[in-house]
């Protein structure tokens, strides 16, 4: 209920419009209860009220979201229709050209539904790297120098700074920025390396020893 919020240029696909009409596709999103959450303890922890500041919020667990909320209300989000859109995950590929689909099919044989289950159940970090869908496997892979290990991690770090960067811009301007949920609250080097991306052209600055210190 959370993202009912937003327009709708923000919340409709560019798909013929009969089928919004008929068949109710557009952008809906999910983890709405801790978008709504974070970004209220945010503006608590500013000393202003919700309606005064613009927050983007970063859940990120082994399902991810990211939220861009203008005066408490949201007004864009990544996941879409379905979970499987938005940033990659642990085991779901996020957005990507959906010509890959009737391409792979071509290609496998597979079913449109055998397929949608590989980029949801196959993909994201488990299908990058063969090893996990588990950041913190993840992590002991990258740590011993696994390529696919951190080929995952760099390609999590732009898909995220990918959305904060487009949030900023809609936004005009943002007071914080708000980490959450597995990998949010305790993945200091998840958080580092997503705003390291855009802190110079975003003007941000965080506190790299606070923030290795600091599960939130």
């Amino acid at each position: 209920a959370f993202h009912q919020t937003m327009d709708p240029e923000i919340f409709l696909y560019p798909l013929p419009y009969e089928y919004y009409e008929n068949y109710k596709v557009r952008k809906y999103g999910f983890h709405g209860t801790s978008h709504k959450y974070v970004s209220a303890r945010m503006a608590e922890l500013l000393g202003k009220k919700p309606e005064e500041v613009n927050v983007i919020t970063c859940h990120l667990g082994n399902g991810a979201s990211l939220a861009a909320v203008k005066g408490g209300k949201c007004y864009n989000t990544s996941m879409g229709f379905t979970p499987l859109a938005g940033i990659m995950m642990g085991t779901r590929s996020g957005d990507i050209d959906p010509a890959c689909i009737s391409f792979i099919m071509n290609k496998t044989g597979m079913t449109a539904e055998e397929t949608i289950n590989v980029l949801n159940k196959k993909s994201g970090f488990l299908g990058v790297t063969g090893i996990s869908s588990d950041a913190r496997d993840i992590e002991a892979a990258y740590n011993q120098g696994n390529e696919k290990a951190i080929l995952s991690r760099k390609m999590y770090a732009h898909r995220l700074a990918q959305t904060i960067g487009s949030y900023y811009v809609e936004l005009g301007h943002v007071d914080a920025i708000v980490f959450t949920a597995g990998l949010g609250e305790n993945d200091a080097n998840v958080r580092a390396e997503a705003l390291d991306v855009v802190k110079e052209a975003l003007g941000i600055e965080y506190e790299a020893e606070l923030n290795a210190k600091s599960r939130g």
